[in-house]
């Protein structure tokens, strides 16, 4: 089914994107200040605190001419910034967690889902944030992707992009203990069905090919390493081929991401996070973008977290921001 643009929307001659900044002991604060200084073809809304951006931007010794509130008119001129202002709990010092900014974090994450879902952004992009103080304040939180998936009410995918590699999820973040139980027919079916419908609609693809891996080593060598591949992931594969997806494996992941093999594939899925994650990162650290399919909105992410040891420093790479912020752009025209 198409998706719906909502007036407002289509009438922009730009994209509208809303910028979180992420935990602000983090890179996060100044990430966005380097992106907010450069020309970036849309209209950007940067949404964290004022002072949290003034003050990072200056540390690193980037020229914000203007932070002007979000409500004002756009502009294209590189470093004027406007913000939707998402004010501190306490002042925040750059590499120090403080558990007390974490409802920070999650307002400004609430906003950006608020304003994507109303159709006043037309993509959100995400800075990272720290899970681990946001559970310390007492906040329930395993992740971006996964708090998304709350606030809209639906199932959802994590798939990471480096150039023409991308990955999805069918799990993300459990324990590897606890990933076969969770791998059933249902969550597969639902994960390939995403993955299939946000390749045809986001990215352009008209019939996307999907390699799918196994769970065990070699792909369970015939139920001789395992059964999942013949017990859950052979008959998803089956029933979802008769449906028209071009489904191909399960294949050994181990063999699966040879360069001449993955050259006939629009995107993988891997069973776990650590299955698949690795070798997308070595093929593009840095400049890779988080991506979650199945949401209502487009919303991208980088592939790093928050580098509390860089932060403040100005020496952390915002070239995976770079990379979020553009194919944002890119998947929002796409939808014009």
């Amino acid at each position: 089914m198409a998706r719906v643009i909502p007036p407002a929307r289509a009438e922009r001659s730009r994209p509208r994107i809303g910028l979180t900044a992420g935990e602000p002991a983090g890179i996060g604060a100044e990430l966005v200040a380097r992106i907010a200084a450069l020309p970036n073809g849309s209209d950007l809304v940067v949404i964290a605190d004022r002072d949290l951006i003034a003050q990072r931007a200056r540390a690193i010794g980037i020229d914000l001419e203007r932070l002007a509130d979000a409500d004002t008119a756009p502009t294209s001129h590189s470093g004027s910034v406007r913000i939707e202002h998402v004010p501190l709990r306490v002042a925040s010092i750059a590499g120090r967690l403080d558990p007390r900014n974490s409802a920070y974090v999650i307002d400004t994450l609430a906003r950006a889902a608020e304003g994507a879902a109303s159709g006043e952004f037309d993509a959100i992009v995400t800075a990272p944030v720290h899970k681990g103080v946001i559970n310390e304040a007492g906040i329930a939180f395993t992740g971006h992707t996964e708090f998304f998936a709350g606030r809209a009410h639906c199932d959802v995918v994590m798939m990471l992009v480096a150039g023409s590699l991308r990955v999805a999820l069918a799990t993300t973040h459990l324990p590897l203990a606890a990933v076969p139980a969770a791998i059933t027919r249902d969550l597969l079916s639902s994960r390939l069905r995403i993955l299939h419908a946000d390749l045809r609609t986001r990215f352009g693809i008209a019939q996307p090919r999907i390699a799918v891996l196994g769970l065990n080593p070699h792909a369970g060598e015939g139920g001789h390493l395992g059964r999942e591949e013949i017990e859950t992931i052979e008959p998803v594969i089956a029933q979802l081929r008769a449906e028209g997806l071009d489904l191909v494996g399960p294949l050994p992941a181990d063999t699966a991401f040879v360069p001449n093999r993955l050259a006939g594939f629009d995107a993988v899925l891997a069973m776990y996070h650590d299955q698949g994650l690795p070798v997308l990162k070595h093929a593009g650290f840095g400049h890779a973008v988080n991506v979650t399919l199945g949401l209502p909105w487009i919303r991208t992410s980088v592939d790093h977290g928050t580098a509390l040891d860089l932060a403040g420093s100005g020496r952390a790479d915002h070239g995976s921001l770079v990379a979020a912020t553009r194919l944002a752009i890119e998947l929002a025209s796409l939808e014009r």
